[in-house]
């Protein structure tokens, strides 16, 4: 983490539990698979509220957690305690995992009632059918619609190699995929969430933020490594130009 500049004041050192492991498989590089090896002690479930912790989310210019952090206690209430301390900016990455929840229905409960914490909400067309409770072949724009609803100003709906619908307010403008050839995309939802943070701070418009969000994740997506590859703002710029 310290390698790329991530702060490392708030990871935590358990006596009890097994750092977790996580297989990838890349048969269809469009959609790899991911098996989770996890005990019901996993460290990173065990996060607890701190004053610290408090002060640091609440100074941040955007709170962003994800639907899997609430899938276990303490964790999960560490979490919603910490969006309770919120006055400014949240952002929900629906992140549904099957594998970290008893029932779709007891993800469904947990996550529906986060989303009004949130002043953007972010998934794909599966996370957003879980968060919402419509039906799985629901549009995106018929998900969208329903998490404006529910609490956040701006909807970000995830459609892979489709594009991403943006709604905010009365608009809904879709952003089309850009052409690349995969190599493999583990890491395109972290570097699409990364690029989303990254215009919104620079004061972009949502429409923008997310058309530069869709160009880095795409270039992760065109590269093998995850992390390591994450690109610069220049490199996402020249892959947006190549690609049009």
């Amino acid at each position: 983490m310290k390698k790329f500049s991530v702060s490392t004041e708030f990871v935590i050192k358990t006596p009890a539990g097994k750092t977790p492991i996580v297989v990838a498989g890349i048969k269809d590089p469009d959609s790899p698979e991911f098996i989770f090896y996890r005990d019901s002690s996993a460290p990173d479930t065990k996060i607890e509220t701190s004053a610290s912790l408090i002060s640091a989310v609440k100074a941040a210019k955007y709170f962003w957690f994800t639907g899997s952090t609430l899938s276990q206690a303490p964790l999960s209430n560490t979490v919603i305690e910490l969006l309770k301390s919120r006055n400014g900016e949240v952002i929900f990455d629906l992140d549904y995992r099957p594998s970290f929840w008893s029932s779709p229905e007891s993800a469904h409960k947990e996550i529906s009632a986060a989303v009004k914490y949130a002043t953007v909400a972010i998934g794909n067309l599966e996370e957003c059918a879980v968060a919402t409770g419509l039906p799985k072949n629901s549009s995106a724009a018929e998900f969208a619609a329903a998490l404006l609803t529910m609490g956040p100003k701006l909807a970000i709906v995830k459609g892979g190699a489709t594009g991403v619908l943006v709604a905010h307010g009365h608009s809904a403008t879709a952003i089309p995929g850009l052409r690349i050839k995969t190599k493999c995309g583990l890491g395109a939802g972290d570097a699409f969430g990364a690029g989303v943070v990254h215009g919104l701070l620079s004061g972009w418009s949502p429409e923008d933020s997310v058309s530069f969000a869709n160009g880095a994740g795409a270039y992760v997506a065109s590269q093998l490594m995850c992390s390591d590859a994450m690109p610069t703002e220049v490199q996402v710029r020249e892959l947006m130009e190549r690609s049009k």
